[in-house]
């Protein structure tokens, strides 16, 4: 019986490891051969040889480096040497071998770089040592599994992936297959994809069961698709015993994703071809931060050449994870890498809080602040394993070197269904990409199937629904997230109702962004806890009217700013979208701020990073001074006229000229220049 596809990753992860750094050409080559064949479990002396014996052209003597008759050749150089040369010179040796000795596969290597050539479909594979646990899949010929037509290389995935798809959920829609069971149906299609382009399942294994099992014609995909989403939710100890290999071979998923039972649509030839056709790109490189963008860009034609329309940058995230909490945890690993002794106490006190967090994001669309806040964890996390376990190479006390930060301590409310399940499956396509990391490191990678936990997102409107019941503030740690941004104007009767029962109790609240419900919400969430919160919002609750009805309440609670980054612009990804000019605000009680150094972040041009400035305090204004709000009132400060009205034209537009208009009216006379004026209102003002 082969090994199990999960322990011949695992031993190419190690082997990765321990042969990364290795140069030599004669001292070590044998040894790693060997080694290279007990990733497959394959006793070398059982099916090859070294050094095998045989005539060139010209009956000169040759030496094959490692040849297993009528299945591989391999010829190998020390690192840097040329490996086409290498192949030419293996080719040079088939004259003196047998037609049963003649190999499929001639395979060149110099530790580092590796090219397979598979001489019976012509195809050419190339890839790297620190890549082989991702390509192992090509070598299933040594493990003993059969062999699967590969592409010589996976068209990397593009818009065209995304069109593909897009044209599949255009053409389910109109066959009367839309809304829950649409969105969730092609939630499970993407993860299959990203599944089997990653390790999750073996290669390639759902775009094979799609092509070798349902007919030409599509009339059966339906059946063969409800029928692996079912299995996929079924432990292999439950399975009947009379499913195929090929249904077998597919592993036990858990988690939500497979467990409902989906009516599943309808196909005919050319859905059944788009589907198989997007399934050759390779899905492994998505980032788990843009699959909600991703899946979004399927379900709106109007979005899927804008790939990345609606997803926020990772420095963007950055930006409000770092200074919240990521800096401090960052330094203080820091500071332990630099500890003479004392470092082993301190690592694992270090990584037993970072298992402890909780991370709440109560306007979460597609999860991105959590994911890159635990990709982050991760990292930090995997910087701790590495210290300990160089700390126990000295002989100190060793421990079980592996990850403990759980998906469960990570917390979302989102108001629409689909992008909620997104953020979900997207946290363990993350959990999965860092178990990879986890594995380059240490040479084994952590189970990820059967899904174990599951970050906890909840389908509901987070201004009407109670936090606590989400998660109790008693364990929240920091509170973040990108709450939308709606002004008054634009706001449903629903979102104003959603107002009126937070701000009951304050004036003027009607002329409040809609983004100012989670600042309020959080602040009486918060309480007297030493919760750390920040949001990302529109500038205007840091300006103007809005400033008093927003936060002089919160200030009377407790309230202070933490750090906060002025007026910048929070630019798309894709093209021919326009900025939104946002701040950063993080807030909490002092007790939260207490040991902080606060932090105040300008844009000069309103782009880049911006430059941090150490400062003493932070009031809403966003400026170093104390927590002085001006409200508005209706009669003047000093002896001036009072303002009956602001800027309101009244000439029914008879005086107002265009660029253009003004120009003609100069050219005919120039001596009106003295009369014209530049008009501005607020929106000129606020924006430049």
């Amino acid at each position: 019986m082969p090994l199990p596809r999960k322990e011949i990753r695992n031993r190419a992860h190690a082997l990765v490891k321990n042969w990364q750094h290795e140069h030599r050409e004669q001292a070590e080559a044998k040894p790693f051969w060997e080694a290279f064949f007990q990733v497959f479990g394959v006793d070398r002396r059982r099916v090859a040889s070294f050094e095998e014996p045989v005539k060139k052209i010209g009956g000169a003597q040759g030496f094959i480096d490692l040849l297993w008759k009528g299945k591989l050749l391999i010829e190998h150089k020390s690192r840097g040497k040329d490996l086409a040369k290498a192949y030419h010179q293996a080719l040079d040796y088939f004259p003196g071998l047998s037609d049963s000795e003649l190999p499929r596969f001639v395979l060149v290597s110099d530790f580092d770089q590796f090219r397979l050539y598979d001489l019976d479909n012509h195809q050419q594979y190339t890839f790297t040592l620190s890549q082989l646990p991702d390509k192992i899949h090509l070598f299933d010929f040594i493990a003993g599994y059969e062999s699967v037509d590969v592409p010589q290389e996976e068209t990397e995935l593009n818009s065209r992936a995304v069109q593909l798809l897009g044209n599949l959920h255009d053409a389910l829609k109109a066959s009367h297959y839309s809304g829950h069971a649409l969105e969730v149906f092609l939630v499970r299609v993407l993860f299959c994809l990203f599944a089997e382009d990653s390790g999750i399942f073996a290669c390639h294994q759902f775009v094979h069961y799609l092509i070798h099992f349902t007919a030409e014609d599509g009339h059966d995909t339906a059946l063969y698709l409800a029928k692996l989403f079912q299995l996929l939710d079924q432990p292999e100890n439950q399975r009947s015993p009379h499913l195929s290999d090929e249904l077998t071979a597919f592993p036990y998923v858990n988690g939500h994703l497979f467990a409902e039972r989906l009516d599943i649509p309808d196909f005919d030839a050319t859905m059944r071809e788009r589907l198989i056709e997007a399934a050759w790109f390779n899905w492994a490189d998505i980032s788990p931060a843009i699959f909600g963008s991703l899946f979004q860009a399927v379900m709106e034609s109007s979005e899927r050449r804008a790939m990345g329309a609606h997803y926020t940058s990772e420095a963007n995230i950055l930006k409000l994870i770092k200074p919240l909490f990521l800096d401090e945890l960052q330094q203080e690993i820091n500071a332990i890498a630099a500890l003479k002794r004392g470092q082993q106490q301190r690592l694992i006190a270090y990584m037993q809080r970072l298992a402890k967090l909780h991370f709440f994001d109560p306007a979460c669309g597609c999860g991105n602040f959590l994911i890159i806040t635990y990709r982050e964890l991760r990292r930090l996390e995997l910087a701790a394993l590495k210290l300990q376990q160089q700390d126990n190479s000295m002989g100190h006390l060793p421990l079980e070197i592996k990850p403990r930060i759980n998906l469960d301590h990570f917390h979302g409310i989102e108001i629409d269904e689909w992008p909620a399940r997104i953020a979900e499956v997207a946290m363990w396509l993350m959990q999965h990409q860092m178990n990879r990391e986890f594995a380059r490191e240490f040479g084994n990678e952590p189970d990820l199937l059967p899904l174990k936990s599951a970050a906890n997102i909840h389908h509901a409107n987070a201004l009407t629904t109670d936090w606590h019941h989400v998660i109790s503030a008693d364990s929240v740690n920091y509170l973040m997230g990108n709450p939308p941004f709606i002004g008054k104007n634009f706001r449903t009767a629903q979102q104003n109702r959603d107002m009126d029962s937070l701000f009951a109790d304050s004036k003027n609240y009607k002329s409040l962004d809609y983004v100012s419900c989670w600042f309020r919400k959080a602040a009486d969430y918060i309480g007297h806890r030493p919760i750390r919160a920040a949001f990302v919002a529109t500038n205007s609750i840091t300006q103007g009217e809005q400033v008093a009805p927003l936060w002089q309440p919160l200030l009377e609670a407790g309230i202070t700013i933490g750090f906060a980054h002025r007026t910048f612009a929070w630019q798309s990804e894709a093209k021919g979208k326009a900025a939104v000019h946002v701040v950063i605000i993080g807030f909490g009680q002092e007790t939260a701020w207490q040991d902080y150094r606060k932090q105040l972040y300008h844009y000069p041009n309103g782009k880049g990073v911006g430059n941090a400035e150490t400062v003493s305090r932070i009031n809403p204004y966003l400026i170093e001074a104390d927590n002085l709000v001006v409200d508005n009132r209706s009669t003047p400060l000093c002896a001036v006229s009072p303002m009956v009205y602001g800027n309101k034209p009244v000439d029914g537009g008879h005086l107002l000229l265009s660029p253009a208009e003004k120009a003609e009216l100069l050219a005919k006379e120039p001596a009106a220049a003295q009369w014209l004026r530049p008009l501005l209102g607020a929106e000129e003002f606020i924006n430049g």
